[in-house]
């Protein structure tokens, strides 16, 4: 009788222990923040603004163990519209320049743990040096993964990568420096276009220059953006209070420790 007790109590255990899952903790004031990057080194990075590939799935597994959701800048939009925060924390993961790293180290390890992400362009520098070529970035451009999700998506960082509104005083006109801001935006997004699927939505402004410039946003909205991610650090925990045409980031650098994902997130 002991034995068949003992062994219901083992059987108890096991059943117990394979059935129950972890509780996940929800927080209580969600937040989303956009995260910054821009070449992915494939040893030690060798200035401020690399970031190790160590380094970079050590983010990766991060945002897994803390169950933070990857989005996009389409599901930020409906996040708006439904006037809800998501129930947990959430990131953006976006890539500035065009560096080659991006095809090399970055989409096969994104693609290894299913997560989106926004690559931002500087179109005159496409073919050259270490950055990518049109070729590579259509084929990032048409990955899809299972169910039919195309997770990567070409965003616009301008045509000649300037700064957009400190040009305006090498103008002689406020005409002519309009003439300089539409052709930036609209070229660099009809090149895009052409040479990736979908629309081109999603402007980075270079150097963070600009961030809730009213002529840049009104150029931007001309152009058919619906976006534009600043360099302005900062989370997003009001979503009503959002404005689209100036989204804060945080930028992951050679020095940023993961755990300060987490306090933008928390704070």
């Amino acid at each position: 009788m002991r034995k068949v007790n003992l062994i219901l109590l083992i059987a108890f255990l096991i059943f117990s222990g394979c059935s129950r899952k972890e509780e996940i903790l929800l927080p209580e004031n969600p937040r989303i923040v956009v995260l910054m990057y821009h070449k992915i080194a494939h040893e030690e990075a060798e200035n401020l603004y690399e970031r190790s590939r160590v380094e970079f799935e050590k983010d990766l597994n991060y945002l897994i163990k803390n169950n933070i959701s990857v989005i996009s800048f389409d599901d930020l939009e409906n996040i708006k519209k439904s006037g809800k925060m998501p129930l947990t924390h959430s990131v953006i993961i976006t890539f500035d320049d065009g560096d080659r790293s991006w095809y090399d180290i970055a989409v096969p390890l994104l693609k290894k743990y299913g997560m989106k992400a926004t690559f931002f362009l500087w179109v005159e520098k496409m073919e050259q040096h270490s950055f990518l070529s049109w070729q590579e970035i259509k084929y990032i451009s048409n990955i899809t993964l299972p169910g039919g999700v195309k997770p990567f998506v070409f965003g616009s960082h301008t045509y000649s990568h300037p700064f957009l509104e400190g040009i305006k005083d090498h103008f002689e006109t406020t005409e002519e420096y309009y003439q300089v801001l539409d052709w930036e935006l609209a070229r660099s997004k009809e090149i895009i276009e052409e040479n990736t699927p979908g629309e081109v939505t999603v402007l980075a402004l270079p150097y963070g220059d600009g961030a809730g410039n009213r002529e840049i946003i009104a150029s931007a909205m001309q152009s058919g953006y619906r976006f534009i991610r600043t360099s302005r650090n900062a989370a997003i925990h009001n979503i009503s209070g959002l404005d689209l045409f100036n989204i804060p980031s945080l930028p992951m650098l050679d020095e940023t420790e993961q755990d300060e994902i987490g306090y933008y997130l928390e704070h």
